[in-house]
């Protein structure tokens, strides 16, 4: 009888709680890589997976003189509250780096964020109601699906390929339905590590430019580029249309959770009427710290660092692909970013696999999640980035003994 009178109270507390929570929330996963980085915790296992900078090259010293800077100048002070569209001095600096690109960004357009994930959510929260279009790459980025998923678009996605988005299948999706957004990485791409082609870019912007969409170009890994030559902003072809997202978890520290939007005056108002309605500002402490860092130190001699430190892990990654994964596996070839895209033999399935390599002591990121409503997928990711080359070699062994023995 007990049995019988505990399943009632569960069905009814099952049944409230389907009540409770807001219809937007109900059908969002959780991230499929934080969820991943805890079983990734386990310091026996090789982590191939979170997208991760590389810890030994974090400014450390550097940083440190920058906050007794900042604390001789300001005092007690720095720990005010301060405006929500952050520092000023720091909004000047990243208009002046785009400058150095030839993109003609004012300080009063850009909007500091806490990384570039509050930015992927201001602009659901201002842009977005259920249902309007949202075009996204297929694979795309993980957090930019559930970023914008809280706010139940419709996901049109368009595949990619090493000269970019297929613009074919882009066209055709735009005849469809009407969208708001076309939300793109066009510089080493997460997943993928693809890289947008110069003719790719225009042929995107021929094809957005009669629509009422904005591209929302995210580029937290443009900085990173260790071969070919960089390609032109979507903000040369459709400045009136185009909103940036920033970042300088890459290049600098990622714990301080600095980012920031670049959107036309009548977006960027309301971007910030959301930003104070979510956090007030963000912490202007950290803000002080970074611009400090940046006028006291050569952001460009650091990021030169970092560049040949992933350049190195990149080729030792291929390299030892090339020796210890079945040769039918391919991948493809970035040229800078953190990531390598690998896919399978056709009919083996990364979501099998990674089980498997977790057994062996290593992991991976499966392709699944950067699709909507694919499963089963031969494709995975792998980040070079956060481990050395030893480490590397080891990892890429153990996992090329698994697909051996699945295959």
């Amino acid at each position: 009888m007990e049995s019988f009178y505990d399943a009632i109270k569960i069905i009814t507390y099952n049944a409230f709680m389907n009540t409770l929570f807001a219809d937007r929330i109900i059908d969002v996963p959780k991230s499929f890589i934080r969820e991943m980085l805890k079983i990734t915790s386990d310091s026996t296992i090789i982590s191939l997976a979170g997208g991760l900078p590389k810890r030994d090259l974090f400014p450390v010293q550097e940083i440190i003189a920058a906050t007794d800077e900042v604390f001789k100048v300001y005092g007690r002070d720095i720990f005010q509250y301060s405006n929500s569209e952050g520092y000023l001095a720091l909004r000047e600096s990243i208009a002046n780096n785009y400058l150095a690109k030839g993109l003609q960004v004012s300080a009063e357009n850009i909007l500091i964020t806490n990384g570039s994930q509050q930015g992927l959510d201001l602009l659901g929260k201002v842009l977005l109601n259920d249902g309007d279009g949202v075009i996204i790459e297929e694979p795309g980025y993980l957090g930019a699906i559930q970023a914008f998923s809280l706010y139940r678009p419709h996901f049109s996605p368009v595949p990619v390929s090493e000269e970019g988005l297929d613009l074919e299948k882009l066209q055709s999706v735009l005849s469809e339905r009407e969208h708001k957004l076309l939300y793109a990485v066009p510089n080493f791409q997460n997943p993928s590590g693809i890289t947008y082609s110069s003719n790719n870019r225009e042929g995107v912007a021929d094809l957005i430019r009669e629509k009422k969409v904005f591209i929302v170009e995210d580029d937290p890994y443009g900085e990173l580029r260790f071969a070919g030559i960089a390609k032109p902003s979507f903000r040369k072809y459709l400045p009136e249309q185009t909103i940036l997202l920033g970042s300088f978890s890459k290049i600098v520290v990622p714990g301080f959770r600095i980012g920031w939007i670049v959107a036309p005056p009548e977006i960027y108002e309301k971007l910030l009427i959301a930003k104070q309605a979510s956090d007030l500002h963000t912490c202007h402490f950290t803000q002080y710290i970074l611009y400090q860092y940046l006028q006291k130190n050569s952001i460009a001699e650091h990021v030169a660092k970092v560049i040949k430190t992933y350049r190195e892990q990149c080729q030792c990654m291929m390299d030892s692909i090339d020796a210890y994964f079945p040769s039918s596996v391919e991948y493809i070839k970035p040229e800078g970013g953190m990531f390598l895209w690998v896919t399978l033999p056709k009919g083996m399935s990364a979501m099998e696999l990674f089980p498997r390599a977790v057994k062996e002591k290593v992991a991976f990121v499966p392709g699944d999640p950067f699709y909507v409503n694919k499963k089963g997928l031969n494709t995975l990711r792998l980040n070079f980035s956060s481990v050395d080359n030893d480490t590397i070699k080891t990892g890429i062994q153990r996992l090329g003994k698994v697909m051996a023995e699945l295959q």
